[in-house]
């Protein structure tokens, strides 16, 4: 048996990121998933991901300074 024929004779796992509907039909399919609910920060605009990333950054600086009293 090739190399190539025993990976198909094996069971599908899926892990599904972001849109619900390919897990929906894998799963009518009776394939093994897991969903995960996932979308890009900020719905994907680079302006505000910058702005959290700075809020994000000030943040741990804040903790740090906190910890280290």
């Amino acid at each position: 048996m090739s190399k190539l024929s025993s990976f198909f004779n094996k069971n599908v796992q899926v892990i599904n990121i972001g849109i619900p509907s390919f897990a929906e039909d894998l799963t009518r399919q009776g394939v093994a998933n897991i969903h995960v609910d996932w979308r890009p920060p900020a719905g994907g605009n680079r302006k505000i991901q910058a702005l959290l990333e700075k809020i994000n950054s000030w943040q741990e600086k804040v903790r740090a300074a906190k910890e280290g009293k």
